[in-house]
């Protein structure tokens, strides 16, 4: 493989809070626990890390339960093992999207795995956690993904699952539609261990949580990436102490999230989670759908009254609710990452940009809950260059960041580099002459009068522009002539920056091992290093 670094500064759209918490810029510090270089404080982090024993038990034992029912690999049931002794945990999670979700789920998972390597070589005994974001209800962000063919073009698969409007992703389950989909996408991908891989894991009857987990074991069964479900049951009844939390101290936290909310529009960073005067944390299940439950207002919140829905409910009626039926309560983004790290010992969290951002805002929740704020370090971020569009950046002379101008500005552009050999060299003497006349025009009139400099260099702009005018028409008339140059950026614009947004973002991770084998993922760990925060362009042999 060859690497390259991206700064995340040069790439559209990140935002400025990501770029200065990557650069530990002074502005960002008071916002988070910690630096984004792991290995710089992850043995001061061990020592703080506390958890109850008993906790600990009951967890690992839920752990052992669904990692077993998914078909786990006998180095995840040795990391449990690890776990419930005693270790320590890298944990990071992602929606459970279809077919695995897009590319940046797989480098997730691997950063867990490496940064929990690096811990337990310089003595803090770690393993990888890998969260499935069941309690999510975005379902139309989940039954999609998109794999490119042979051509380069991306082809959607989506599918309807069966379940209620609103109810959380993890219980929404497969048709029998769900068998066509695979062989479909089986058949695109054109390999038999990925193909046979999804067709165990995607069934009629298996939900998103069941049929992503199942396909992860198997994924990662090397790597011994624990697997957890948030939405168990069990698991609910072991956090009911922060659920009661959440809604007993909610005029509290609302106060603290708010105060945080305005003192990073301040330092001018944006808020990932809006707050207002009447929220809360908290998600409640009314007749199967995720309902958010807010503090009670006309104006101005009303202290111990809520409401779910339309529906007014007294503070004791819901903490009663969350005694008897914890399972029916689940947190929002703010608070999820609290639940996990009650449930969990977590050295670090391994997260993109928007959980970067959550985490500035989450830091006051976790110091008044659990009185620790959990690191968050930056994930494997990486666009992945098979051959052929490695050879088209060669032969048209492009970097990555010429696709960030869009696909009409990359034809153009691809144009002007394939205008007739006499024709290119016509415009580049063009320019030189108009450069060196110019300078001279320049230094003349300065000698003449100094006040008309600023007038020349208007004009000499002007020139410029009517040039780089011409040429621009040129390179028109050149794609007019051919579809090659058409047919060869859009096929750069799909499989390196899709949508105008980053390959992870776009194409699903399962395309890559289907073309690259079990060997890109070895090759992918390697490139993973807790000392680069850049995006890694990898250009794949």
């Amino acid at each position: 493989m060859k690497l390259e670094c991206l700064p995340f500064s040069q790439i559209p759209h990140t935002t400025r809070l990501f770029v200065d918490f990557l650069s530990n810029d002074s502005k960002i510090q008071s916002f988070y626990p910690r630096s984004p270089y792991f290995k710089s404080w992850l043995r001061d982090e061990a020592a703080r890390v506390g958890y109850d024993a008993e906790r600990r038990e009951q967890v690992c034992a839920v752990l052992e339960r669904q990692n077993r029912s998914w078909g786990a690999s006998p180095r995840t049931i040795e990391n449990l093992a690890r776990l419930r002794a005693g270790a320590s945990a890298v944990v990071t999670g992602q929606q459970v999207g279809l077919f695995g979700g897009p590319l940046f789920s797989i480098l997730k998972s691997l950063t867990a795995v490496r940064l929990s390597d690096e811990a337990t070589k310089a003595g803090i005994d770690c393993v990888p956690v890998f969260w499935l974001a069941t309690e999510d209800h975005d379902v139309a962000e989940v039954s999609q993904v998109s794999l490119l063919g042979s051509d380069g073009l991306p082809r959607k698969f989506s599918v309807t699952p069966e379940g209620i409007t609103g109810a959380p992703v993890g219980s929404l389950v497969f048709s029998d539609e769900i068998g066509a989909v695979v062989n479909e996408a089986a058949e695109l991908l054109g390999d038999a261990e990925v193909g046979e891989a999804l067709r165990q894991a995607y069934r009629p009857g298996e939900t998103f949580g069941s049929a992503f987990a199942k396909l992860f074991a198997r994924i990662f069964a090397e790597w011994g990436v624990i697997l957890l479900d948030g939405t168990d049951p069990e698991l609910h009844r072991i956090a009911k102490p922060i659920y009661r939390a959440a809604l007993e101290r909610a005029e509290e936290l609302d106060g603290v999230l708010l105060r945080r909310g305005t003192a990073l529009e301040a330092a001018g960073y944006h808020q990932q989670v809006k707050v207002t005067p009447s929220s809360t944390l908290l998600f409640c299940l009314e007749s199967g759908s995720r309902v958010a439950v807010h503090r009670r207002s006309n104006g101005h919140a009303v202290r111990g009254a809520f409401l779910l829905g339309k529906e007014a409910v007294s503070q004791a009626a819901l903490v009663k609710r969350i005694d008897e039926t914890p399972q029916h309560f689940s947190a929002n983004a703010l608070l999820r990452p609290v639940i996990q790290d009650y449930l969990l010992p977590t050295l670090a969290y391994a997260g993109g940009a928007a959980e970067v951002a959550y985490f500035a805002q989450a830091a006051v929740i976790y110091e008044a809950l659990l009185g620790r704020v959990t690191p968050v370090v930056p994930r494997f971020s990486a666009t992945l260059i098979e051959p052929k569009a490695q050879s088209l950046l060669d032969k048209y002379q492009l970097r990555i960041s010429d696709l960030f101008r869009g696909p009409e500005d990359l034809r153009q552009h691809l144009a002007q580099h394939t205008l007739p050999a006499d024709l290119q060299t016509a415009f580049h003497s063009a320019e030189a002459s108009l450069e060196k006349s110019l300078a001279g025009i320049q230094t003349e009139l300065a000698r003449l009068d100094s006040t008309l400099v600023n007038s020349a260099a208007i004009s000499g702009s002007k020139m410029r522009y009517q040039l780089s005018k011409l040429r621009a028409r040129a390179a028109r008339a050149e794609l007019r002539k051919t579809g090659v140059i058409g047919r060869h950026a859009n096929f750069l614009s799909n499989a390196l920056y899709p949508k105008g947004a980053l390959q992870e973002r776009e194409v699903g991770g399962i395309y890559f091992l289907a073309r690259r084998g079990p060997r890109l993922l070895k090759d992918l760990y390697e490139a993973v290093n807790p000392d680069c925060l850049d995006h890694q362009l990898i250009s794949l042999a």
